[in-house]
């Protein structure tokens, strides 16, 4: 069931050419809370849309997907500091805990996490929450909303 008293955006994204369009509504949108959750099914694009944010933001570093390392740690010219999570592999949040995650989402960087599911206990309640779903192979509906 969909809350109707949050803050939400709702954006579709027609191929990758609107991408770099996307990832700057979405930081325009989440600007002020540093957890974002990417949901959405295996194949949906969460890594590829966290590539696009990474980049709006001037990342330098190779972004990729973190699913053996369990997080990457990114930074930009400014010197920002970005951690990218992909929970897909862990056991249970125990797990998460024993790399510090907890240290990571109250850290005051960024944070992008890849199947939040996974360690939803750990997680602040300010958050930003990006559900992608595939409407056909190159469409995709990302809807945000913003947590306090």
């Amino acid at each position: 069931m969909v809350d109707s008293t949050l803050p939400r955006l709702q954006l579709e994204c027609d191929g990758l050419e609107q991408l770099k369009e996307v990832a700057r509504r979405i930081i325009s949108f989440g600007k002020d809370y540093n957890v974002w959750l990417f949901e959405g099914q295996m194949g949906a694009g969460k890594t590829t849309l966290i590539k696009a944010i990474c980049e709006a933001f001037e990342v330098e570093d190779n972004v990729n997907s973190p699913t053996f390392s369990i997080v990457n740690e990114y930074q930009n010219g400014k010197g920002e500091v970005f951690y990218h999570f992909d929970f897909y592999r862990i056991k249970d949040e125990e797990e998460a805990m024993d790399i510090g995650a907890e240290e990571y989402f109250y850290s005051g960087n960024y944070c992008f996490i890849e199947w939040p599911s996974k360690v939803e206990g750990l997680l602040p309640d300010r958050m930003l929450k990006i559900e992608i779903t595939i409407i056909d192979p190159v469409k995709r509906l990302i809807d945000l909303a913003r947590y306090d």
